[in-house]
């Protein structure tokens, strides 16, 4: 019966270590701002994947609140140095994020990024359904986004995509930035 039931204290650890990880966790992202939770890059992907495993590291007990609270304090504080080197240099930018990449120009499949990216033909199809994408004429663009999102530009309209939007997304995963 030990896999079941552990000792009796930790009816009170658990719910004590879960509020104050939970607090410290509050206050950190107070300090930070929430941005701290946005998955803009793979830095912010990697840093809510490492948080949220401490929090469940901390509750269960297999470290110390403390630890916890520390470890998620300097994970986020990392992050924000990082984002503010992303913002300051272009150089320190590239080298630390993926650039999207371009998966459909309009209704061309680009195969080759497809395969450069492991991407089946199937996943794609399952975005277009997400994106309610009912005839492929719909499709303007289909970009494989810095974070492994996929983003699905479409209408109806014979409108062109707005260059803002395709900035720095690779119609070529071999090419420079478009």
């Amino acid at each position: 019966m030990d896999w079941l039931f552990s000792d009796l204290s930790a009816f009170y650890k658990i719910p004590t270590a879960t509020i104050l990880i939970i607090l410290s966790t509050i206050l950190t992202i107070r300090l930070y701002g929430l941005r701290s939770f946005a998955k803009m890059s793979g830095v912010d992907f990697s840093v809510t994947i490492a948080v949220g495993s401490i929090l469940g590291a901390t509750v269960i007990g297999s470290t110390s609140v403390m630890k916890g609270a520390l470890a998620t304090f300097c994970l986020i504080s990392l992050q924000t140095i990082i984002s503010y080197f992303r913002n300051k240099s272009e150089n320190f930018e590239e080298t630390i994020s993926n650039k999207p990449l371009l998966l459909m120009d309009g209704e061309e499949i680009l195969w080759d990024n497809m395969k450069a990216a492991r991407i089946s033909d199937s996943d794609l199809r399952g975005k277009l359904r997400e994106a309610n994408i009912i005839q492929m004429s719909q499709v303007k663009a289909v970009v494989l986004e810095s974070t492994g999102d996929v983003s699905v530009l479409h209408t109806k309209d014979d409108i062109e995509i707005d260059d803002f939007l395709m900035t720095e997304v690779r119609s070529n995963a071999d090419d420079t930035y478009v």
